[in-house]
C-alpha cells in the first residue's frame, strides 16, 4: 500500500521505537491502504466465487466481502509469540483490531 521506499523507511522507524501504525503515520500515511480490488478480478477470471481467507486483519475480511467474494472460513494465521514479534502482534490487536487467538469475527 505505502510502496518498497516507504516500507523501509517505516522500517527504519520502527527500529527507532515506533509501533507499525505509528511509523505509517510518521510517514503521512493511513496503518493499512492495502486495497484488494485485483483479487477480485483474479478470482472473477478463475471463476471462484467462495474462498477460505487466511487472515486476521478484520478490514481485509469486509474489503474483501464488499467486493463480493464470498468468505466461507477466516483461517487464522499466527504462527506464535516470540520476543521480537510480542510488540507487533500487540500493536496489531490493540491499534487494527485484528483477530487473534481465535477471537470471535
Amino acid at each position: 500500500g505505502i510502496g518498497l521506499l516507504n516500507k523501509i523507511k517505516a522500517y527504519r522507524l520502527q527500529d527507532q521505537g515506533a509501533d507499525t501504525v505509528e511509523a505509517n503515520k510518521q510517514l503521512g500515511f493511513d496503518a493499512d491502504l492495502r486495497e484488494y480490488d485485483i483479487c477480485k478480478q483474479m478470482l472473477d477470471h478463475l471463476q471462484v466465487t467462495r474462498i477460505k481467507l487466511m487472515t486476521n486483519n478484520p478490514k481485509k475480511i469486509e474489503s474483501i466481502r464488499e467486493l463480493g467474494i464470498d468468505i466461507v472460513e477466516r483461517v487464522e494465521h499466527q504462527l506464535g509469540e516470540n520476543p521480537h514479534n510480542v510488540e507487533y502482534l500487540n500493536t496489531k490487536v490493540e491499534k487494527m483490531g485484528h483477530l487473534l487467538d481465535s477471537q470471535p469475527e
